[in-house]
């Protein structure tokens, strides 16, 4: 699972900073304790909630920059084009996320807090990955690789929904996770949804 370099998108260095810390406490299967990072950064707790928000607010921002260059790097290896590149991309970033003994440690010891951080629609991380893997769609109707009926916010949220239902599926349903079968049902959907013989870009979504 990918790391990146800063917070979030920007965020005041200070503020960067502290998910920096954040980061590195949750890759060391450790509980992030905003009160440990406000001490290693001088700061009350006061001044550090005003930077990053609440201790939910945090994990999100720590798991957003984990996220990102996990996508990226999936985004930038995939090989093809079309359904079957998006469900590559896909799956390679199931698998970092399924695979990251940090992330797994994380699931297991906080499972309510972590679904809901992560899997549902009012999260800010859910909304911050269909966003990535809209684009991903836009950038392949647009090179003619494929096409839909459906706006591309709507069919962003269904493929990452899919890769949900697969990655957290022993939380979810007792199943072991899996990669695979998030790469299979995502090329299914996408050739499915695809307007036959319309070679046109997909219509546009409303996905702020």
């Amino acid at each position: 699972m990918g790391v990146a370099d800063h917070g979030p998108r920007g965020a005041h260095p200070p503020a960067r900073e502290a998910v920096r810390l954040a980061r590195r406490a949750f890759m060391a299967g450790e509980r992030i304790d905003v009160q440990r990072i406000a001490a290693q950064l001088r700061i009350d707790r006061t001044t550090l909630f005003r930077w990053v928000g609440n201790r939910d607010q945090l994990l999100v921002a720590v798991l957003t920059s984990l996220a990102d260059p996990t996508l990226r790097d999936a985004a930038a290896a995939a090989p093809g084009c079309g359904p079957e590149r998006i469900g590559r991309i896909l799956r390679d970033f199931s698998q970092a996320l399924i695979d990251a003994p940090y992330y797994r440690s994380f699931l297991q010891r906080d499972t309510e807090r972590a679904l809901r951080l992560i899997t549902t629609k009012a999260s800010p991380l859910q909304q911050h990955v269909v966003g990535a893997v809209e684009r991903l769609l836009a950038e392949e109707c647009s090179r003619g690789h494929m096409g839909t009926a459906m706006p591309l916010g709507d069919l962003a949220y269904l493929v990452v929904r899919i890769a949900e239902s697969f990655i957290y599926a022993d939380l979810l349903t007792g199943d072991p996770p899996d990669a695979a079968k998030v790469e299979l049902a995502v090329t299914a959907l996408l050739h499915g949804a695809a307007r036959v013989g319309d070679p046109r870009p997909a219509a546009a979504s409303s996905t702020p």
